[in-house]
């Protein structure tokens, strides 16, 4: 195994106000993309309810299904790019069975003309993606919100999970992580509240619900309770935590949120567009500051999604970058 002491720059010393250092690094995680792709030719289609409802309900579930059978196909391509390219997972993008729980034109997978066939190509995702240990997650938008104090709100957001477990199942996808939403104005209601849904739904989605720390309302310490009452692991994501502190280190959050898992943990890394002296650390940049990544990562098996602009690019970059370090993995090296 190679090693080579060598300086990192990047988060951990701007936000702990001291100088780089030399380090001796070693790297394990697999990286994982997020939803879509910046240059390779694989993209997914998504539909209108606007446009949708200009048509008869079978017209509705042909184009409905049309869209659906791109997808399948362009998720199996995506699989196969990400073990071709040394990339371990692979987030779903959460409108892979269009407006699937929208009030009017929502549908049932039996609906679905192709339903048959779309089954057949999901199953061939899913024993590739177990056959190449590539791992599938989601990551819902933001409007799932189980904390809401508006029963309308959490009973749609639990229409989603649903629709989100029912998708995983299909494809072997193990995680779908959420946010804690917003305070409403008492974090620690908020959070009892939270804490009270997630306990009352349905093992389908509890077995792969996962939360995640956020960079404006809830940080690891905020959500540890809620994760442990409940028997759910906690996502972390260092980026959101560095923008919004807690006071402890990120290794402390990094031991913590592995405590949490009962399978290969899964974190996220970003690096802030402005720099961490910028005006706005939170907005994502298109590529990956590699003295972001943490240190106390570098022997960790975790899952390590990559929230970038440039997408595979960026993981391509990053990849080298860590190379060149001398971070030696197995997963980053073909043996």
């Amino acid at each position: 195994m190679l090693t080579r002491t060598t300086t990192l720059s990047g988060a951990a010393e701007f936000l702990a106000g001291k100088k780089s250092h030399a380090r001796k690094l070693t790297y394990t995680p697999r990286l994982g993309l997020c939803c879509i792709f910046r240059e390779a030719p694989i993209a997914f289609r998504t539909r209108q309810a606007v446009h949708l409802k200009k048509f008869n309900r079978q017209r509705q579930m042909e184009l409905l299904s049309e869209s659906i059978m791109v997808n399948c196909r362009s998720l199996l391509e995506a699989v196969t790019f990400c073990s071709a390219h040394q990339i371990g997972s692979f987030r779903v993008n959460s409108r892979f069975f269009p407006l699937k729980t929208h009030p009017e034109v929502g549908y049932g997978l039996a609906e679905l003309p192709d339903h048959s066939e779309i089954l057949t190509l999901l199953d061939k995702v899913r024993r590739y993606a177990e056959t190449n240990d590539i791992r599938l997650t989601f990551h819902p938008d933001q409007f799932i919100l189980l904390s809401s104090p508006r029963i309308e709100v959490i009973h749609n957001s639990i229409e989603e999970l649903y629709y989100h477990a029912e998708l995983a199942e299909l494809i072997g996808a193990d995680v779908i992580m959420i946010h804690g939403g917003g305070a409403y104005g008492d974090k620690k209601s908020t959070l009892q509240r939270l804490s009270q849904t997630i306990a009352g739904l349905p093992a389908s989605i509890r077995s792969k619900l996962a939360l995640e720390n956020d960079d404006r309302v809830y940080t690891p310490q905020d959500l540890l309770p809620v994760c442990e009452k409940n028997g759910i692991p906690l996502v972390y994501d260092v980026h959101h935590h560095r923008c919004l502190a807690d006071g402890i280190t990120v290794k402390d959050a990094t031991d913590i949120a592995i405590a949490t898992w009962n399978r290969e943990p899964l974190f996220h890394l970003s690096s802030p567009k402005l720099g961490w002296n910028g005006s706005d650390p939170k907005p994502h940049s298109d590529m990956i500051d590699p003295g972001d990544f943490p240190e106390c990562w570098r022997d960790k098996a975790i899952t390590l999604e990559i929230e970038a602009k440039a997408k595979e690019i960026a993981i391509e970059k990053l990849i080298k970058d860590l190379r060149d370090m001398d971070f030696p993995a197995k997963r980053l090296q073909k043996q």
